[in-house]
Formats: C-alpha cells, structure tokens, sequence
C-alpha cells in the first residue's frame, strides 16, 4: 500500500510540475493573438516606452517582431521602472483583456530576461489602412501617419481651435491633448497622453503649436478607444 501511495504522489507531482511548466509557456504573438479574452497569458517581449510609474504600477507599450502589446497597470517598483528602457526584454504573466476595444494585458506582473536581445521596432506607416478594418490588425504597434491635415476641434460650447485641452476641450496644460487630423475626406481624433508624453515634451508642445490647415506626420503607439485613437509620439510640420 505505501508503494502504491508513493507512486500516486510521485505522479501527481509529476503532473503538477508539467501543469507550472503550461502555465509559465512562453507563447508567440499568433498564440497570444488567438488566446480569449480572460485566459492566463504569458510572453516574452520588448518595451518600447512606457507612461509614468505610479503606485507600485506601470502601463507598457511593448512589441515583438511579430505583434505588440498594451501592458495595462503592471505591477512594478518604481526602481524598476526606471530600467523599462526601450529594447528591454521582459517577461510578463497575466491576463488578456479587452476595454472598449482596445485588448490588452491585464493583472500583469513581470520579470526580466537576464542576457536577452534588445529590439525596438520601426514605424509602420498605415496612413492607407485609416477607415479600414485591416486597420485593427495594428492595434498597439508603432506606426506612422503621412500627409495628414490639421482640422479644427471644437470644445463642448462650441469653439474652434487647432487642439483641446481633453476631449471636450475642459481641461487645461498638463491634460491629454486631442487634435483632428483628416486624410482624402476623413477627419480622425489622435490624442497625445500625458502620463506619456507630459506637458513640456517635444510632441506635446509640438501640438500646441498646430494650427489648422498644416499637414503634419505623425508617429505614435495605435491605441483602440472604441475605434483608433494613437498615443502620438512624434509630430512634424511636412514642408
């Protein structure tokens, strides 16, 4: 009896370790991609910025070769933090999760890959997937924007101006900034985060400087908000 009890812990021991061994599997991006929505997903992958650590938390945009991720709220000191340079190579566990669109890694903790590569990926120009559904297959890779034109906003009572201050033009500096841009008769909000890019930041005063009628280029993250809405990065006046 002792031997036959033996053998049963041995294998459910055994088994035990092979279900911590599926449960910490790497996954690639297409495995990651075909996950549902709340299961357990582990990757490795590579940041590429991130926005401001706060309470033992830090939300990641991060990319592979194949795909990227938006790491929402991960748990990270505040020493650690300051080590998310882009190209970092890191593993994240947690949960994949979708909000208004936008699907992401939720619940995430993360640890370093100690002698990984480094990578940071170029811009993708989808200046000619806007107002297409190929469109979403780029959801929170770094892209591009060309030979896009500044359209007026205009703020809850009505106002005209170049950029808002928030959505609805409530805000004030140091708040999100929204601007239209439009491209062959379609006109597209982008946003510039300040919890990514703050008030004094090269792109966002960049922003402030706009005015309506220039055509711009434009780089940033594609963020999903119940349709596209980029985290721009990077604005330039086309001569």
């Amino acid at each position: 009896m002792k031997k036959i009890l033996s053998c049963i812990l041995a294998l459910c021991l055994s088994l035990g370790f092979c279900f911590a061994i599926a449960e910490e599997s790497v996954m690639t991006y297409e495995q990651y991609a075909a996950a549902a929505v709340d299961d357990a997903v582990t990757v490795e992958v590579y940041v590429q910025a991130h926005q401001s650590w706060w309470e033992d938390k830090v939300t990641v945009y991060a990319a592979d070769q194949d795909g990227a991720y938006f790491i929402y709220e991960m748990a990270c000191s505040e020493e650690d933090a300051a080590k998310l340079v882009p190209g970092t190579k890191i593993k994240v566990t947690g949960y994949k999760a979708e909000w208004s669109g936008e699907v992401e890694i939720a619940d995430a903790t993360f640890e370093f890959v100690e002698g990984g590569d480094t990578y940071v990926a170029e811009p993708v120009d989808v200046t000619e997937l806007l107002g297409t559904d190929e469109l979403a297959g780029k959801m929170n890779q770094f892209v591009s924007f060309t030979g896009m034109t500044v359209e007026a906003s205009k703020d809850a009572d009505g106002n005209e101006a170049a950029f808002l201050y928030n959505w609805d033009g409530s805000g004030e500096d140091g708040n999100d900034l929204y601007f239209n841009v439009s491209k062959d008769g379609a006109t597209y909000t982008f946003t510039v985060e300040s919890y990514l890019c703050p008030a004094g930041s090269d792109v966002y005063e960049a922003v402030k400087a706009l005015e309506v009628g220039q055509v711009v280029d434009l780089q940033g993250f594609l963020y999903w908000y119940e349709g596209a809405n980029p985290h721009i990065t990077s604005v330039s006046v086309a001569e």
